[in-house]
């Protein structure tokens, strides 16, 4: 039976529909908002997966029909999700994957389809909401609903689900997403927003997310309320195993975390895990669950860290509980590249590249969120080869993690840059991570900061991040400064801050626990604001300020404004004039049709040399002032002299010189440079010329 709620949410309408669409899948809504829909569906397994992870995967991809468009290429068919594809289903993830039960292990696919696109409300909150209806309607394990939405603020005003338009004079670009009394995830953007405002965004988003789950609710009560959930697998722990591996691995547990440095706490606790297994194979009793023994091995493993930090306040690196570890700082160190940084924290160490490029190097969008194919001109790839954690693995494209990794670090930078009319160059950063012990994608954000400053990039400010950490137990609450990544696996929260000494440009928080309240947030906050300001004093020792003069080999732009009339004379008969400026010069030319001109050149000369060549195509000759031109051509009644590019007129033979002159080329003959006044330009726009009345001036 089809089941369908309407409400207005916020100044839009909101569609809540099942029973209709792809009725086989374990749970499937509708949602529809404004003209904006996604189809989401949940479907899982009723076998338990062997897998030492939860195996949740959650698709996102955006259909071409939904916007009424092709796909672009030669196959003219959907291919592999874009970059904001995998970020919206990461987005979609992260809070759904703490609520599933303890112990449930059977592999759960969500799948969202944007079947209509309105190009005014993005898709991606859509599709959270429609997955924890699914998955509530559905008789999967699970211990939702939760709900996410969008956060802006517009001249000082709240919005709900802004729009597109509304962010781009949005200040903060914030998703929100949690369950009706606690925030369970959060990524977005801000220009430079305190950590106050940040606080009051989240309350903002917090208080909409329980208004979706009321609706959520109703839905649920229209299809008979909460389905029973089908049974999964827990296998029991045989009796007596605990114990067994507890006496022979507990102490040197301890030992193992004690010890300061990642290689050798490593190789310790693999030693361990190798010791107390060959002694269980050696029990038959024992021998036929090893799995079981591995997985204890792990929790214990993991509250020997958690009490030793909430019981002595003693991370395994030794550190305090707000201490950052040692930071360096090296610019400059690439010396053919544009500008480079290595920024190296603990044992965490991003190798950073500026690269600048001109409007040829921007990157095409195909995208069903705009009316058109639009570019981006400011770019963050991030990679973190398996080196760089000792491990060995195939060089591959991308995955999800790199990609989210990148994009938030990007949206970390990309509000600090100059406007495009003062800097108009196409960035690209690179990130190498190099080394990796926990926050590599903060040291992206600090690494990323300095190679812009070194290649010359007018940064707005300097920018740093830092990841939050936090252990939880029942009343007791550790919040940890600049974690490990044995910290961020074994904890309960990973918190990525990044900002300028003015505020916040970047926030992203995964959680595993059920949710955090805005109390344990705010001291999240104010602790990464301390720990963000030390890492801006450190990097301010190596470089301030972005360096006033660029590399040698990055490229020379300028623009310039022509009247768009003179467009057509700038690129001549099938482009003939503008390709003789670039051969002459060397200098690359882009012209738009709003008469913009972009000219890039490695040397200076030769873009002031194209420069020159355009603005003289493009000028208006001005009667009464005085050129110089070469001499085109000579007749018997007088020579034709160009006095702008492509631009000619006439000196009669009566203008040549005082006196009478029987032939032209008794005074000039082709290929002279010769002073011209410019006397009149009739109604046919023939130029008349005196080099008679030049020779009279000075």
């Amino acid at each position: 039976m089809a089941h369908r709620i309407e409400k207005d949410f916020h100044g839009r309408r909101l569609v809540l529909e099942t029973g209709r669409m792809a009725r086989q899948a374990d749970g499937a809504v509708f949602v529809q908002y404004g003209e904006t829909a996604v189809l989401v569906t949940a479907v899982a397994e009723r076998k338990r997966t062997h897998l030492p992870f939860f195996p949740l995967t959650v698709e996102y991809r955006p259909k071409s029909y939904a916007a009424g468009k092709f796909p672009g290429g030669f196959i003219k068919r959907e291919g592999r999700p874009a970059d904001k594809d995998i970020i919206s289903a990461r987005q979609i993830d992260r809070p759904l994957r703490p609520l599933f039960p303890d112990g449930y292990q059977n592999e759960t696919q969500v799948a969202c389809f944007v079947v209509s696109a309105d190009q005014e409300n993005d898709a991606d909150v859509l599709g959270m909401l429609g997955a924890s209806a699914a998955l509530s309607i559905s008789p999967i394990p699970w211990n939702g609903p939760i709900a996410g939405v969008r956060v802006g603020r517009v001249e000082g005003d709240w919005v709900i689900n802004p729009t597109f338009e509304q962010l781009d004079f949005s200040d903060i670009d914030l998703v929100v997403a949690g369950t009706r009394h606690s925030i369970v995830m959060v990524e977005g953007a801000s220009v430079e927003v305190s950590e106050a405002d940040m606080l009051e965004a989240l309350e903002v988003g917090q208080a909409a997310v329980r208004e979706l789950i009321d609706i959520q609710d109703e839905l649920i009560e229209l299809c008979g309320g909460p389905p029973p959930k089908f049974e999964y697998d827990t296998p029991e722990v045989p009796a007596g195993l605990l114990e067994e591996v507890k006496s022979r691995a507990d102490t040197r547990i301890q030992e193992a975390l004690a010890l300061p440095v990642k290689d050798e706490r490593n190789q310790a606790l693999s030693a361990l895990r190798e010791s107390v297994i060959a002694d269980l194979k050696e029990h038959p009793e024992h021998a036929e669950h090893i799995d079981f023994a591995i997985d204890i091995l792990r929790k214990l493993e993991k509250q020997t860290m958690r009490n030793q930090i909430l019981d002595r306040g003693e991370r395994v690196d030794g550190r305090g509980l707000d201490e950052i570890r040692p930071i360096s700082c090296d610019v400059g160190i690439l010396p053919r590249t544009h500008g480079s940084a290595l920024f190296t924290r603990g044992q965490t160490q991003a190798l950073c590249v500026t690269t600048l490029g001109t409007v040829q190097d921007e990157q095409r969008i195909d995208s069903i969120d705009v009316r058109e194919e639009t570019s981006k001109s400011f770019m963050l790839h991030y990679n973190f080869p398996a080196f760089s954690v000792g491990e060995v693995r195939p060089f591959r494209g991308p995955g999800r993690r790199e990609i989210g990794h990148g994009m938030l670090a990007e949206r970390a930078l990309q509000s600090l840059l100059p406007a495009y009319e003062d800097f108009p160059y196409t960035i690209r950063i690179v990130s190498d991570i190099l080394e990796s012990n926990g926050s590599s994608s903060m040291a992206t954000v600090c690494g990323g900061s300095l190679a812009m400053m070194d290649s010359g990039v007018p940064l707005r400010a300097p920018c740093a991040g830092v990841a939050m950490g936090l252990i939880m137990e029942g009343d007791r609450v550790a919040v940890l400064t600049d974690i490990l990544g044995i910290e961020d696996a074994l904890g309960d929260m990973d918190f990525k801050i990044a900002g300028t000494r003015q505020g916040i440009t970047a926030i992203q928080m995964d959680i595993k626990v059920e949710g955090l309240s805005i109390s344990t947030m705010r001291e999240a906050l104010e602790k990464a604001l301390t720990g963000r300001l030390h890492i801006l004093d450190v990097m301010g020792q190596t470089l301030e300020t972005p360096r006033t003069e660029m590399s040698p080999y990055a490229p020379r732009i300028m623009t310039i404004q022509i009247n768009s009339e003179k467009i057509g004379e700038v690129i001549g008969p099938k482009g003939k004039t503008i390709r003789m400026i670039q051969d002459e010069t060397g200098a690359q030319v882009n012209i738009e049709d709003s008469g913009v001109v972009t000219i890039s050149s490695v040397s200076g000369e030769g873009g002031e040399r194209a420069r020159e060549m355009i603005e003289g195509i493009a000028a208006d000759p001005e009667i009464g002032r005085i050129y110089e031109g070469v001499v085109k051509n000579t007749t018997t009644f007088g020579a034709f002299v160009e006095i702008l590019p492509g631009v000619e007129g006439l000196c009669h033979i009566s203008e040549l010189e005082e006196g009478r002159t029987e032939n032209t080329e008794d005074v000039v003959n082709p290929g002279d440079v010769v002073r011209v006044k410019l006397l009149a330009v009739d109604e046919r726009g023939r130029l008349k010329l005196s080099r008679r009345a030049a020779m009279a001036q000075p």
